[in-house]
């Protein structure tokens, strides 16, 4: 058999649905959701890969957290998700026989599915656009603010990232290889700003330059790194998608592999390079 996922989990007492669940897979990974009769996961449209036919399926506006409510909040609801770059629907699941049930659900991107359960981090995760793959029902998804200029402008992330509130389950997705750091009050790390996949909101994020005009230039990091300062937890990717798919449009064009993607001197740095 193979061995077990290090990401497993049996369940807690919480406000939202406290649901079982198991990480498969190694670089293409999917999460298996067991839910119990009455219980209910949310996840994105298209992310299913199967479910047991106990299990039936409801497409909503938004998360399907505010589904007692009036037109109008299920329509902040999913407006807020299309600020973030996801689809106006979501994918309710929820179990309606006897006995247990499962269903899974796949990421996207080669990378890895991270389960963090909300109430032990504070109740808030930030964290990247795209990166919501799945979620107990009951946890609702946002929209949070840059509010300096500097870092929506060049921070990677742009002005706008998910925001994620409640006490239960979330799986969200990140590219390749996953560092979870504790920052100290006061300790500093700097990120790629293309690397930083989430944090918690007692994470002060800002912008540090690279160093001098040759870093700058010649580098390969780009003008800024994101400097993240404790306390609270960073999320940090290896493989950010956009970087995977600009090396693969670069490859495809005949560029070959573009190892300053960051560079300020853009197609004079591939010419440089030997790239074109």
């Amino acid at each position: 058999m193979p061995p077990m996922s290090p990401w497993s989990h049996t369940r807690r007492e919480g406000y939202a649905d406290d649901i079982d669940f198991e990480i498969k897979g190694q670089e293409l990974q999917f999460v298996e959701i067991e839910l119990d009769p009455g219980e209910s996961a949310v996840a994105e449209a298209g992310a299913m890969v199967w479910k047991d036919a106990p299990i039936a399926m409801q497409t909503v506006f938004g998360d399907g957290s505010n589904q007692g409510g009036g037109f109008m909040d299920k329509l902040l609801g999913a407006g807020k998700r299309l600020v973030t770059g996801e689809g106006l629907f979501t994918t309710v699941f929820t179990h309606q026989g006897s006995g247990k049930a499962r269903v899974a659900f796949a990421s996207p991107v080669p990378g890895a599915i991270v389960p963090l359960r909300l109430a032990d981090i504070g109740g808030t995760l930030i964290c990247q656009k795209d990166a919501f793959l799945a979620a107990a029902k009951g946890v609702q998804m946002g929209i949070a603010f840059q509010r300096r200029i500097m870092t929506g402008l060049f921070g990677g992330e742009g002005f706008i990232m998910q925001r994620l509130d409640g006490d239960g389950w979330v799986f969200v997705q990140m590219g390749g290889a996953i560092v979870e750091r504790e920052l100290a009050p006061g300790e500093e790390l700097h990120v790629d700003t293309g690397c930083l996949a989430a944090l918690t909101p007692s994470v002060d994020f800002d912008l540090v330059s690279v160093g001098g005009v040759r870093s700058m230039l010649f580098g390969g990091e780009g003008v800024f790194f994101a400097r993240l300062r404790g306390p609270g937890k960073v999320w940090i990717q290896s493989l950010p998608f956009a970087r995977l798919a600009g090396r693969m449009m670069a490859a495809a064009s005949g560029g070959g592999q573009n190892r300053g993607e960051g560079s300020v001197l853009g197609g004079l740095g591939d010419l440089i390079g030997g790239n074109r």
